[in-house]
């Protein structure tokens, strides 16, 4: 297997999605779906195969490619339509060519709606399409038993019900239509059922429900259990359904999709092609900034750009906002429905594609990944200077008890653990957070200045305004306030504060940035914490032996550095202690100890 191949297998999303393999020639050779496209795809490459047409597919794969979608069964529809359009070699093809079936709300008088393969632009309503007949099946039979429908072509216009043309069939004395052909119902009257059909169609269930559920409890008023038994299993059913698919949608035909995420020297822009209602093909591409462009002269530039590779003749683009560009296009901004998730889709994918490059990034080149995280950083907190060496402080007490503090050092995004550093807090009685804070980080850089160390970058204090403050007051005595950047952050809503500012920053939740500050602040919690339960340990064994008569702060120190624990000193003999501090004390501390035991 090639770099290139290994280094994207190891960057793929644990996302729904359909995986394409190319060939030396970028020839399409397999399309194939996955629930999880990072498994599914590893797969080909991590066991051997027993069919030898799998081993020469997997023989000749040069490129891969995927598209991210939000479930399997549009991950099965969208498998379906490229193998469709491109005919891959290796795939499995259909000698019939049968779709997907669609839910048809036919345009007519007192519609019908019933089962279809075949999309007919009459103007009637199609809804899908359904990876599964028995789940289109099964919302039909709902519908069914939710609302009598006709089923008969005949023309129901008003002249014909006038003229009485039709009788009642067979439907109407079982109960399954209420004889819209002899005017028993009204158009209106049929249309509201059709209407509250439609919510159920698009996976609105709420009102429908409340009338289903009322009729299966009426069923089981009137004894009528396997009825009642019948319903239940439908709504079963209907739980396991998927309304409909973002995937291909009948309204939609023959437009062209661009999206664009960006950051600080990078734009991506997706591409997603549509044709007859499907998702034909999707291409995503990587623009690198030289003027700190807007993604609006990005979107603007890769628009053209990739139209002209694809030779687009499309006349209709939709795009996230507002572009300007000279030709008779015409631009949709979505805001709502099929178009709007069709945004959604390619921004989903243009962000996975960078997520991947920049995990590729990572692992090939991680010094060129750090300094972007640091500029990233630099410029989300409107720092002087790049970061490079940050460090932060946290304090740990537990009531009050034991206090102490740790302070842990990143270079470059990761952690110097070799610079980490703990304080036993030694001015401050009680739990004072605040003078605690101001304590250890005088402590900490009188030192650094005495020993002539290079200050940090950046000093992040775990706490809100109460902490940074006292922290600040350390730097000013220090004389220092002015030469390092600081910053506190506060738990509860992760609120970025500066000194002297009592308006806070929020990040975004998902920026590189809180996450680096955040395992900063972890980190710090975590030394901290670890350093305090030492500490608390190492006294509650002091204070215990301390207690026993005769034994003093010396013999209990010494027997604690030799034993470690109270658990390891209830397993020695009496001997065994005697050696270490006589035979009277020794007396003392195995009775005391087994005692308690």
């Amino acid at each position: 297997m090639s770099t290139n191949l290994d280094l994207f297998l190891k960057t793929l999303p644990q996302q729904p999605g359909v995986y394409q393999f190319y060939d030396k020639n970028d020839k399409i050779l397999y399309v194939g779906k996955a629930i999880n496209l990072k498994k599914r795809v590893a797969s080909y490459f991590s066991k051997n195969h027993d069919n030898a047409k799998t081993k020469i597919l997997v023989s000749k794969i040069k490129d891969i490619k995927h598209i991210v979608v939000e479930t399997e069964t549009d991950a099965l529809l969208l498998e379906n339509n490229l193998i469709k359009k491109y005919q891959p070699r290796y795939n499995i093809m259909l000698k019939d060519d049968k779709t997907y079936p669609w839910i048809c709300i036919k345009k007519e008088h007192f519609p019908r709606v019933f089962l279809t393969r075949n999309v007919i632009k009459d103007g009637s309503e199609y809804h899908g399409p359904y990876a599964s007949v028995r789940t289109a099946n099964a919302l039909l039979d709902v519908i069914k038993e939710l609302f009598p429908l006709r089923t008969c072509t005949f023309d129901l216009s008003d002249k014909n019900i006038k003229q009485k043309k039709y009788k009642l069939c067979l439907d109407y004395h079982i109960g399954k239509c209420l004889g819209p052909c002899e005017a028993l119902q009204t158009e209106a009257d049929y249309n509201q059922s059709i209407a509250e059909i439609k919510n159920i169609i698009k996976g609105n269930f709420k009102e429908a429900l409340l009338k289903f559920e009322k009729l299966m409890h009426q069923y089981a008023v009137d004894l009528k259990f396997e009825e009642a038994q019948l319903i239940k299993e439908k709504i079963k059913l209907l739980g396991n359904y998927q309304s409909k698919s973002t995937i291909v949608s009948p309204t939609i035909n023959n437009v062209d999709v661009f999206s664009i995420v960006s950051d600080n020297s990078f734009g991506y822009v997706n591409f997603l092609k549509i044709a007859n209602g499907s998702i034909i093909q999707s291409h995503t591409t990587e623009i690198k900034k030289k003027l700190d462009e807007s993604d609006k002269e990005l979107l603007e530039f890769a628009i053209i750009a990739i139209r002209d590779k694809f030779h687009s003749q499309s006349k209709e683009l939709y795009v996230p906002f507002k572009v300007d560009l000279i030709n008779d296009l015409k631009i949709t901004i979505p805001k709502i429905g099929d178009k709007k998730h069709i945004i959604e889709l390619s921004q989903k994918n243009a962000q996975y594609y960078r997520f991947e490059h920049l995990k590729q990034l990572k692992i090939v080149d991680p010094e060129r990944h750090s300094n972007r995280i640091l500029k990233q950083l630099q410029q989300d907190l409107r720092l002087k200077e790049i970061p490079i060496h940050i460090e932060c402080f946290d304090n740990s007490n537990l009531q009050g008890t034991n206090p102490v503090a740790s302070c842990v050092v990143f270079k470059n995004t990761k952690p110097a653990k070799n610079e980490y550093r703990h304080f036993h807090i030694k001015t401050v009685e009680g739990p004072d957070d605040f003078a605690s804070m101001e304590e250890v980080v005088f402590r900490r850089y009188k030192r650094m200045i005495d020993e002539s160390l290079t200050l940090p970058n950046l000093i992040i204090v775990d706490g809100g305004k109460g902490q940074l403050s006292s922290a600040v007051k350390s730097l000013e005595l220090l004389g220092i306030y002015d030469k390092v950047a600081i910053i506190g952050i506060a738990k509860r809503l992760e609120e970025i504060y500066y000194p002297k500012d009592s308006v806070p920053l929020y990040l975004d939740k998902k920026s590189e940035s809180l996450k680096i500050i955040q395992h900063l602040r972890n980190e710090a919690h975590r030394f901290g914490l670890t350093f305090h339960r030492k500490v608390r340990s190492k006294n509650a064994i002091q204070n215990e032996l301390e207690q026993i008569a005769g034994i003093g702060k010396e013999t209990s120190d010494s027997l604690l550095k030799k034993f470690k624990s109270i658990k390891r000193l209830k397993t020695l003999s009496l001997e065994t202690i005697v050696e270490e501090i006589g035979i009277s004390k020794a007396k003392k501390i195995y009775t005391h100890l087994h005692q308690i035991m």
